[in-house]
C-alpha cells in the first residue's frame, strides 16, 4: 500500500505519515511549505515536495506507481489541485481518520484515545513518556514535536496505539477506542458546531463509542461528568501548574489500565509479568509519579525554547488561564521577577464565541502584549475584533498593549528579559516563528 499526503510535514498529518512509514508502507507527500515534522519526515527518508501543490508531484509519484491512497487535510479546499488530481485517477481519497481507522484494524490495535478541549496533546504525550520509559511496547500519534521521541511511530510489539483524538472536524467521532480519556471539555469550534449543546452531544457520543472511559473535568454542561480521583491524584505530582499535575494523574491513570491489560493477555498466554516492567521494577504509583515528574513537556505546551523565553499553543480562555498560571509558579521556581505575555488569538470566529472568557485570564501576569488575531477559516459577516476590544474587556486591562509583531516589540522582549523576567508567548500562528527568531 502506497499513501500519499498532502499537508504532509504540518502536526495534524506529519505523525500519521511516520506511523505508516514505520509500519512498511510507502508513504510520500506534498506540502505549502515546511511543517514542524518537517525534520522528522527527511530523518525517516519520506520523499515529499513542498511549494504550489499543482498536482506534478503526485501525478510523478502516481506514475511511478507509488499512489494507492490520496489522504489531506481538512484545511484543503474541494477544489485543490491535489484533491481534483486524485479523484480524477480514481485513488482512494479520505482525511486522517479513514487511515487511522485501517491501521488499527489491519495492525490489531487497541486505540487509547486521549480527548478533550484543553490538555489532550499533553496527555497524550505523558503516556507516552511513561510507556517508553517502563519499556512498554506502543504505537502512538501526538498532535506536536516530542523532544524526546518521534511525533509518530508504529511498534509492531506494541498492543495500544495512543493517539490525540481530535474533535475539530467531528474527527474522533470515527473511532471505537478500548479506552478513551477524557481531559476538560469546554465549548470551542464553533465553526464546526454551531451551540454549546452540540459540542457537548459530540464528546458524550464519544464517550458512547469507547469500552471504557476515564473521567476528567467538564466545565459546562452534562456530557461528561467529573472524576474526583483525577483531582486527588494530581496533588501527587511535582509538575508546575494545577493544568500539568491534573494531566499526569489522567496519563498515570491510563497506564494503570494498560499494565493491567498487558499483564491480563500474558497471564493467557502462560507469560509471567507480576506487575513488573521490562527493568523488573514493580509498576505502582510512585514509580509513575517518579517518571511523570521528569516529563520534558512537548513542543508548543509550554516549551522552553531559550532561558526564561517559553512558547504555548493556547488560544482559549481556559487554556490561557491555565498556562499563565504554570507560567507564574515557573517563574518562582526558576527566580523569575514575574511574567510578561505575548498573545495572538486564533480565529475572529472563536473570539467571538470566546470574548467574554478573557476577563481574568490574564490574571498575575505584570504585562501583556496583544498581537492582531491571527485570521483562518473566517466568518466574512463578523467584525474582525482588534487587540484595544479585547484590552478593554480584561479586568486588569492596565496591563495591555496592542502590539505588532515588529522591532519595537522585539526591542521590549529584549529588555524584559535583561529585567529577569519570564516571557511567554500564547499563539496558535506565526507569531511562534517570529519569536524564534528574535530569541535567535
Amino acid at each position: 500500500m502506497n499513501i500519499f499526503i498532502s499537508g504532509i510535514s504540518g502536526t495534524g498529518l506529519g505523525p500519521l505519515a511516520l506511523m505508516a512509514h514505520s509500519a512498511g508502507f510507502g508513504v510520500s507527500g506534498s506540502d505549502l511549505a515546511e511543517g514542524a515534522v518537517s525534520r522528522e519526515l527527511a530523518a525517516a527518508g519520506i520523499e515529499f515536495e513542498t511549494g504550489k501543490q499543482d498536482g506534478k508531484f503526485l501525478q510523478k509519484k502516481f506514475d511511478e506507481g507509488k499512489v494507492d491512497w490520496f489522504v489531506y487535510t481538512s484545511a484543503l479546499p474541494k477544489n485543490h489541485p491535489e484533491l481534483k488530481l486524485a479523484q480524477k485517477l480514481g485513488l482512494r481519497v479520505s482525511k486522517r481518520d479513514e487511515l487511522i481507522a485501517y491501521l488499527v484494524e489491519k495492525m490489531g490495535l487497541k486505540m487509547v484515545a486521549v480527548a478533550g478541549t484543553h490538555g489532550k496533546t499533553t496527555t497524550t504525550s505523558m503516556i507516552v513518556w511513561v510507556a517508553l520509559n517502563l519499556g512498554l511496547p506502543v504505537s502512538y500519534l501526538v498532535g506536536t514535536t516530542l523532544p524526546f521521541a518521534e511525533a509518530g511511530k508504529y511498534d509492531k510489539r506494541s498492543e495500544f496505539l495512543i493517539y490525540e483524538a481530535d474533535e475539530y472536524d467531528r474527527n474522533f467521532l470515527h473511532f471505537f477506542p478500548w479506552l478513551s480519556v477524557i481531559t476538560t471539555v469546554s465549548y470551542d469550534h464553533p465553526d464546526i458546531y454551531p451551540t454549546r449543546l452540540d459540542y457537548m452531544q459530540a464528546f458524550a457520543k464519544f464517550e458512547s463509542q469507547s469500552e471504557q472511559v476515564i473521567r476528567g473535568r467538564e466545565l459546562e454542561g452534562a456530557a461528561v461528568s467529573a472524576n474526583e480521583d483525577t483531582l486527588d491524584f494530581s496533588r501527587k505530582f511535582r509538575l508546575a501548574g494545577k493544568a500539568r499535575r491534573y494531566d499526569a494523574s489522567l496519563a498515570m491513570q491510563a497506564i494503570f489500565e494498560m499494565v493491567e491489560e498487558v499483564d491480563m493477555q500474558r497471564a493467557e498466554k502462560n507469560i509471567i509479568a507480576g506487575g513488573k516492567d521490562y527493568a523488573g521494577r514493580e509498576i505502582n504509583e510512585d514509580l509513575i509519579i517518579d517518571i511523570l515528574n521528569d516529563f520534558p513537556g512537548v513542543g508548543r505546551r509550554f516549551e522552553r525554547i531559550s532561558d526564561g523565553v517559553y512558547s504555548d499553543y493556547g488560544h482559549h480562555p481556559e487554556e490561557i488561564a491555565a498556562t499563565v498560571e504554570i507560567a507564574k509558579e515557573e517563574a518562582e521556581l526558576t527566580g523569575k521577577d514575574g511574567v510578561v505575555v505575548i498573545y495572538e488569538p486564533h480565529q475572529n470566529t472563536r473570539q467571538h464565541e470566546v470574548f467574554d472568557g478573557y476577563k481574568d485570564a490574564f490574571s498575575g501576569v505584570q504585562k501583556l502584549y496583544w498581537l492582531p488575531t491571527y485570521l483562518t477559516r473566517e466568518n466574512p459577516d463578523l467584525k474582525v475584533l482588534t487587540p484595544a476590544d479585547f484590552i478593554a474587556s480584561l479586568s486588569n486591562e492596565e496591563i495591555g498593549e496592542p502590539a505588532e509583531m515588529n522591532g519595537e516589540l522585539a526591542k521590549k522582549i529584549t529588555d524584559y528579559r535583561e529585567k529577569n523576567k519570564l516571557i511567554l508567548l500564547m499563539t496558535a500562528g506565526p507569531a511562534d516563528k517570529w519569536l524564534r527568531e528574535v530569541i535567535k
